[in-house]
């Protein structure tokens, strides 16, 4: 058979995608758990940036010592024993179907759909003392799904920190909510009034700051409405009697049990 026939060249191109596929094969298995790794260090240094405690000259798992990771049940606004913290997926758990939860369209308010019964919850500790608690929160923008942390302070109402780590909202416009001016403005606003009503909300335009109102608004985005209702819009559902409300009315009531 001729060197240059077609069975030939057929033969050597398909040895050379069998060898190549087993390569890259062999290469994913291999960093499989560097990956892994990474994507909860990644995780951790988000938590620690939305409580306000990130320190780029320090590792990650040393800052996070001082962080308590917790699973909550929302059914029952109480903590959950029944799930490995560090292997937990929140995602994975929405998709499952003895802990996932369909949520009623008439409280869908992030447009979610669905979601894990069960959250990991963040709690910062000094002295065996809450200072702050973390929360995951998501919701439909204009695009995409944006995930997040936000961060409270024992009072269970005042914000210390705000930020999304994953979206696809379009940049320069729904983009801006990386924009470091507009996350910094999150600090010192309040979820809840005194009487424990949900008072939240993210404006069209900005806010009046000499309004009496102005501690429960956050600006919005220029020519980016939909992605700025869209996040007023998962505060109110997780922060709500169907996310995380319930929870908190029960810790601010027991406190933190080890």
């Amino acid at each position: 058979m001729s060197r240059d026939s077609i069975g030939k060249v057929l033969t050597v191109a398909f040895l050379l995608c069998v060898i190549c596929s087993i390569l890259v094969s062999a290469a994913a298995v291999g960093l499989r758990s560097r990956q892994e790794q990474n994507k909860l260090v990644e995780k951790k240094k988000n938590i620690l940036q939305a409580a306000g405690q990130y320190d780029a000259s320090l590792s990650v798992d040393e800052q996070f010592n001082k962080i308590q990771s917790r699973i909550v049940d929302l059914q029952t606004g109480e903590f959950s024993g029944d799930f490995v913290v560090s292997t937990f997926d929140s995602r994975a758990a929405a998709r499952d179907s003895e802990s996932g939860y369909a949520i009623p369209a008439v409280l869908d308010l992030a447009a979610i759909k669905v979601r894990s019964r069960y959250m990991d919850v963040y709690l910062v500790m000094v002295d065996d003392k809450l200072q702050q608690l973390i929360l995951p929160v998501h919701g439909k923008g204009l695009w995409s799904t944006m995930y997040g942390f936000i961060s409270l302070a024992n009072d269970f109402s005042t914000v210390i920190g705000f930020a999304f780590y994953e979206h696809g909202e379009t940049p320069g416009l729904g983009g801006e909510i990386d924009n470091p001016a507009w996350k910094k403005q999150w600090a010192g606003k309040r979820i809840y009034d005194e009487a424990g009503n949900l008072r939240i909300e993210v404006l069209k335009g900005a806010v009046n700051k000499d309004s009496a109102g102005a501690v429960y608004q956050a600006d919005g985005l220029a020519g980016a409405t939909l992605t700025a209702r869209g996040v007023g819009n998962l505060l109110r559902y997780w922060l709500g009697d169907d996310g995380y409300k319930p929870f908190l009315v029960k810790l601010k009531k027991e406190g933190v049990n080890p």
